[in-house]
């Protein structure tokens, strides 16, 4: 097997065997020792190696090796070194006539992006025509405007030579420069004006307006990005901070005057009483993934708008997706596994009738929440549920609900409603028959207590105790201890529905009338 050379003909990496090797080696010395002296000479040998790489790459030999057969072909196309005229390289044949031509955007001739001069290169036009048209759509409900950015980030921009070819096709000459750096009229027109006239005096009058509009729409579209740019990189680290600080420092103080009412920075210490221990720090690394990157790209893609500077960010924002997304995958499997626990619902109750139904119902607490201990409370606030945990324990103590409602006839009854969740219905109802809240009824007093709980060890399965208590019109309550502490009540109003609670006044002597409870003077209220 003969011997594989690794060459690097115009910026592209080809293998060849060591005898194609040889003559090719041999036909770039002639060629160089030819130009080497010729003013123009270095650009005229990198343009014929960028066309010799040309030749073999639609030659498709890019994944295989170059042989003998492969290095002739191309002498034979683009001639022998002692054909060539000194500066002159327009005997070359063109290796792009049949090559498909693509649409780019054109960084030579810029007044915003390129767009307009790209298409004008690729269908051999003016820009100019096409600026005007871009201007007519805009004042058309902006389509010009939107469309242009459709453009804008659809189109690449045509960077190296052999996009600029694929760009302009049979129009792009060979460049030759001269002392001054411009392109040789023997060569064909600068880049900017190939494949079209020069444009009249009108044409390019209307073309320095246009870059003057384009500039100003440049500079305002600049400031417009950057304060975008802002607000993305504060809106990130201002949210990142505060995961950060509630989720891992556990410190709400910093975003709230009232930073007793938010206890939610529990939860990632509620979830291992929720599902298995176990998925817990792979539930809350995921979540945090999912969470935090997009928040890092946001801050990234802020950055950017400010700078506005270009990077090759392609492979890492595709490695990020990616990870962002598998944990996404993941963390909704292990949800998916754990929320199988909530699949179904089952409720208990049971009643009991007050007799004699006193004009005054005195209701005192028994178990107090006061006299808990407890390390943690988490409470969601549109709910008013609150629970609080005994991490020693392994115990959770949640707070009842109590709704007051009138009677529909002169008797007093107290209903309690439990609810729990789990796989199955049964499962769900055995877990009900195990929360544990006491109360009695002593004559004219309801003593109830201020939390219920579910068996040591137990998950917690959305549990629920509701008290509904039902009194005639006309019947007083007094209560011993302050109401919003131990309470949280709701009523019903005009449509039937029920609404939050009215437990925020101190007051703790309530009447029920037609309309609901209504807390009366404490002075007016004497008991016999």
């Amino acid at each position: 097997m003969d011997k594989t050379i690794n060459i690097n003909l115009g910026g592209t990496l080809f293998q060849i065997d060591e005898d194609a090797f040889r003559i090719l080696r041999d036909y770039l010395q002639a060629i160089n020792s030819r130009f080497a002296n010729v003013q123009g000479g270095n650009e005229t040998i990198e343009d014929i190696e960028t066309r010799i790489a040309e030749i073999f790459l639609s030659q498709k030999v890019l994944a295989g090796t170059i042989s003998r057969e492969n290095v002739e072909a191309m002498i034979s196309i683009i001639g022998k070194p002692e054909d060539f005229d000194h500066g002159d390289v327009e005997t070359l044949p063109p290796v792009y006539d049949n090559k498909k031509r693509r649409m780019f955007r054109n960084p030579e001739d810029t007044i915003i992006g390129g767009v307009c001069s790209g298409m004008a290169a690729y269908l051999d036009t003016d820009p100019v025509l096409f600026r005007i048209l871009f201007v007519l759509f805009t004042a058309v409900f902006g389509i010009g405007f939107f469309v242009y950015l459709g453009l804008w980030a659809a189109l690449p921009v045509a960077r190296t030579d052999s996009q600029k070819r694929e760009m302009y096709g049979n129009s792009y000459q060979t460049r030759i420069h001269d002392k001054k750096g411009e392109f040789s009229k023997s060569a064909g027109a600068p880049l900017s004006n190939a494949g079209y006239n020069s444009p009249s005096r009108i044409g390019n009058a209307l073309d320095e307006i246009f870059r003057a509009i384009g500039r100003v729409f440049y500079i305002v579209l600049r400031i417009f990005l950057i304060m975008i740019g802002i607000a993305l990189v504060l809106t990130g680290f201002l949210l990142i901070l505060s995961f950060v600080m509630i989720f891992v420092f556990k410190f709400p103080g910093v975003f709230s005057m009232d930073s007793s009412g938010i206890n939610l920075i529990y939860f990632p210490d509620f979830l291992n009483y929720i599902v298995n221990p176990a998925s817990v720090p792979w539930i809350i690394v995921l979540t945090s993934i999912v969470f935090i990157l997009p928040l890092i790209a946001i801050i990234y893609w802020g950055v950017k708008m400010i700078f506005w500077f270009r990077a090759r960010d392609g492979v890492v924002s595709l490695v990020a997706l990616v990870v962002w997304v598998m944990a996404l995958a993941a963390l909704a499997i292990i949800g998916f596994n754990e929320g199988i626990s909530f699949a179904q619902t089952a409720k208990t109750s049971a009643e009991t009738i007050i007799p004699h139904s006193p004009d005054t119902l005195f209701i005192k607490s028994e178990k107090k929440i006061a006299d808990l201990v407890y390390e943690k409370e988490i409470t969601l606030p549109h709910e008013e549920y609150s629970v609080f945990m005994n991490d020693g324990k392994r115990e959770l103590y949640i707070r009842p609900f109590l709704a007051v409602d009138k009677s529909d006839n002169k008797s007093t009854r107290l209903e309690l409603r439990k609810r729990s969740a789990g796989r199955t219905k049964i499962e769900a109802l055995r877990k009900t028959e195990g929360l544990m809240y006491n109360y009695n009824i002593s004559g004219d007093t309801l003593c109830l207590d201020e939390y219920f709980t579910s068996p040591a060890g137990r998950k917690w399965a959305a549990d629920n105790v509701t008290l509904k208590l039902y009194i005639p019109v006309g019947t007083i309550l007094k209560f011993e201890n302050d109401p919003k502490i131990m309470l949280r009540s709701s009523f019903r109003n005009e449509s039937d529905d029920y609404l939050e609670s009215r437990w925020e006044s101190i007051n703790s002597l309530w009447v029920m009338t037609n309309d609901g409870l209504e807390p009366i003077d404490e002075n007016s209220f004497h008991h016999k």
